[in-house]
């Protein structure tokens, strides 16, 4: 007898639709989730899962390994949290994730169920997922099983997932990660580092540096800390220019780059003009 192909599945869902409704007219209520859930599509891509949206405030995906089911949690969890506020509504999302049989919707169903008793801002992964994992994917584990009294009756036992491994110093002290970016626009500094892990540019007054410039979008980019440094993200509709001191300048318009050393920022203008609202960043 064949044995039933198992896959791991992960669902994101948007927790306190009604009440976001209610504080926003339909549009920007719209806005709200729409910007959410392309943050979540955003991390299912960059670790190869497949999305299928269902309905306006949840998506399920597929993957073919739990590890980077995990890591598209722990991403889409960060990607969300760094969104500015529309109107004092700040958005967040619950993560469930289930290992299980495909055919049955063993797995969707868990991690549905998951994902409904998840607390906001937060995800759980099934024993089966954990089950899977790798030495290195377990570190964003938390230890034992969860105590939340609503998993009763599930079947199984579940796992609070880390956005941050638990041993940070097998990072080497050298590697790029441990430094820090100084981002500076007029006349004020803002460091990315462990204690701000993303800095948010935007014409939106909820973004950490605002672009008074009519070119630049609400939320129009973002500098992230990664392992591998520190990445500058364009999500914008004009683009976002970055020039090195001595080298080039480049456009990138929904994609992102790595930054090295220090040179200028334009949101939706050319980084080589003497533009006022030019963000100076540097590595330091």
């Amino acid at each position: 007898m064949a044995q039933p192909n198992k896959v791991c599945v992960l669902v994101a869902e948007i927790p306190g639709v009604d009440r976001l409704t209610d504080a926003l007219d339909a549009a920007e209520a719209q806005h709200a989730l729409e910007r959410c859930l392309n943050r979540i599509d955003r991390a299912i891509d960059a670790k190869g899962g497949t999305a299928l949206r269902r309905g306006t405030a949840r998506i399920r995906a597929m993957f073919p390994r739990p590890d980077d089911a995990i890591f598209a949690s722990c991403e889409m969890l960060e990607r969300v949290q760094s969104l500015p506020p529309l109107r004092g509504q700040r958005m967040t999302i619950c993560v469930g994730l289930h290992f299980g049989a495909d055919e049955s919707g063993e797995a969707e169903l868990g991690a549905m169920r998951l994902a409904e008793v998840a607390k906001p801002g937060h995800a759980l992964a099934s024993d089966a997922v954990v089950a899977q994992l790798s030495a290195a994917s377990r570190q964003f584990l938390a230890p034992t099983p969860s105590r939340n009294p609503a998993l009763a009756g599930l079947g199984f036992t579940a796992f609070a997932v880390a956005r941050q491994p638990a041993g940070q110093a097998s990072v080497p002290v050298e590697r790029p990660f441990m430094q820090r970016a100084c981002v500076r626009h007029h006349g004020d500094t803002l460091f990315v580092d462990e204690s701000r892990p993303v800095v948010l540019f935007g014409r939106e007054l909820g973004n950490d540096v605002v672009i008074a410039d009519p070119r630049a979008s609400r939320q129009h980019a973002r500098i992230e800390r990664r392992r591998e440094g520190f990445v500058l993200i364009d999500q914008s509709t004009n683009g976002t220019y970055f020039a090195e001191d001595g080298g080039a300048e480049r456009c990138i318009k929904g994609e992102e780059i790595v930054l090295a050393g220090s040179g200028r920022i334009g949101c939706g203008f050319i980084a080589n003009d003497a533009e006022r609202e030019l963000v100076f960043i540097e590595i330091v």
